[in-house]
C-alpha cells in the first residue's frame, strides 16, 4: 500500500510502499478514502513536542474508511462499515478518567499517527472499540475535518458552559475556528470572528458570525469590549499574545478556552484581573467517543458546514508547507 511516512524529524515526508497492515484480535483493517491533515501532523513529523514519536511512523488522525477486516475478538463492529480513526486510538477503559467519560484524560492512551500509525495511507488498524462509525449521508471528505477539528471545538464550546444569548469569542478562523463559530451558535451564542484575514473573517460572516475583528487592523480587546466583553473566548491560534488578548476581552465571570498549543509553552496571565474578574481557564482537549458521534450526528441533520480542499496525498509536503504559511482556506483533505 501507499503511505507517507516520517522517516526524520528534519527530513520531507515519503511516499513509501509499505505493507498492508494486519489486525489483531481488537483491532479493525480500515480501507482509507479520505484523511484529514491537521497542524498536529505536522508537529508530529517535525518532531515539535517533548515526547516525540517513534521513527519511522505513519502521521494522520482524521481516517475515513470502511471496514475490511475485523479482528477475532471484535464486537459491535462488521465488515463494510464506514468508520472514523480519531486522535484517541487507545484509552485502557479502568481507570479513573475513562469510566467517568473523561477518557481523553487517561495517561495510558495511545495517539493516532502518533503513537500508533494513522490515516495518511492507503489502510491503517486501529483498536475497534476506539473508531467512530460515520452516519450514512456524510461524505468521507466531510467527515475527516470532523474527526478531529470538530470534535476539537465542539468539546471547547461544550467545556466552556456557553449558555444562549451569551457572546463567545473566536480567535483564529480557520480549519478548527469556522467549526467552533457554527457549535457556539448551535449553542445559541452570539459570535465574534477574530481573524488577521479578510479572506477568513468573510467565511465567518457567510457562516453566521454576528460581529467580525480583524486583529491586523483593529484592536480586538478594544472592539469586544465595546460589545460589552466576551463571556467566552475560545482560543485557536498558537500565539501567545493572541492568548492574552483573549483573556482581557472577557467580561467579569467570563470563561477563556485554550486550544492552540503556543510553542514556548507559556502566556502571560494578570493574577489579579483573574482573580477579581472571577475569570476562568479552562484546557480543552480534543473530545470522547460520543463528542465525535454528537459531531457527526449535528452535521448529518444539515446543522454544520465543513469548508475543505482535497489533495493527492502526493502533495502532503506542499501542504505542510501551505499550513504553516497560513494560506489555506479550513481544512485539507487528502482523498486515496
Amino acid at each position: 500500500m501507499r503511505a507517507a511516512v516520517v522517516t526524520g524529524f528534519d527530513k520531507p515526508v515519503e511516499l513509501q510502499e509499505v505493507p498492508i497492515p494486519e489486525p489483531d484480535a481488537h483491532q479493525v483493517l480500515v480501507r482509507i478514502e479520505a484523511s484529514g491533515l491537521c497542524h498536529t501532523d505536522i508537529h508530529a513529523a517535525h518532531g515539535d513536542w517533548p515526547v516525540k514519536p517513534g521513527l519511522p511512523f505513519i502521521p494522520g488522525h482524521e481516517g475515513v474508511g470502511i471496514i475490511e477486516k475485523i479482528g477475532s475478538d471484535v464486537t459491535g463492529r462488521a465488515v463494510g462499515e464506514r468508520v472514523a480513526i480519531p486522535w484517541l486510538g487507545y484509552a485502557c477503559g479502568t481507570c479513573a478518567y475513562c469510566v467517568s467519560g473523561r477518557e481523553t484524560l487517561c495517561e495510558s492512551q495511545q495517539n493516532t499517527g502518533y503513537a500508533l500509525n494513522g490515516g495518511h495511507a492507503e489502510y491503517a488498524v486501529a483498536h475497534a472499540a476506539y473508531v467512530v462509525p460515520v452516519p450514512e449521508g456524510i461524505s468521507p471528505a466531510e467527515a475527516a475535518p470532523l474527526t478531529c477539528a470538530g470534535v476539537t471545538t465542539y468539546k471547547a464550546v461544550k467545556v466552556s458552559g456557553l449558555r444562549p444569548s451569551e457572546r463567545a469569542a473566536i480567535f483564529g478562523i480557520g480549519g478548527l475556528g469556522h467549526l467552533a463559530q457554527q457549535y457556539a451558535q448551535i449553542f445559541g451564542g452570539e459570535t465574534i470572528a477574530v481573524d488577521v484575514t479578510e479572506e477568513k473573517l468573510r467565511l465567518a460572516r457567510e457562516l453566521g458570525a454576528a460581529h467580525t475583528i480583524n486583529a491586523a487592523t483593529a484592536d480586538p480587546v478594544a472592539e469586544i469590549k465595546a460589545l460589552g466583553g466576551a463571556d467566552v473566548a475560545i482560543v485557536l491560534a498558537a500565539s501567545p499574545r493572541v492568548l492574552e488578548q483573549a483573556h482581557a476581552s472577557l467580561r467579569r465571570g467570563g470563561r477563556l478556552v485554550l486550544v492552540s498549543l503556543p510553542k514556548d509553552n507559556a502566556m502571560s496571565l494578570p493574577v489579579f484581573q483573574t482573580v477579581l474578574g472571577g475569570i476562568t481557564v479552562i484546557g480543552s482537549i480534543v473530545g470522547t467517543r460520543t463528542d465525535l458521534a454528537e459531531v457527526f450526528q449535528l452535521h448529518a441533520q444539515g446543522r454544520t458546514k465543513v469548508i475543505y480542499e482535497t489533495r493527492k496525498l502526493e502533495e502532503i509536503n506542499r501542504s505542510f508547507h501551505d499550513v504553516l504559511g497560513g494560506t489555506v482556506p479550513a481544512r485539507l483533505v487528502f482523498e486515496m
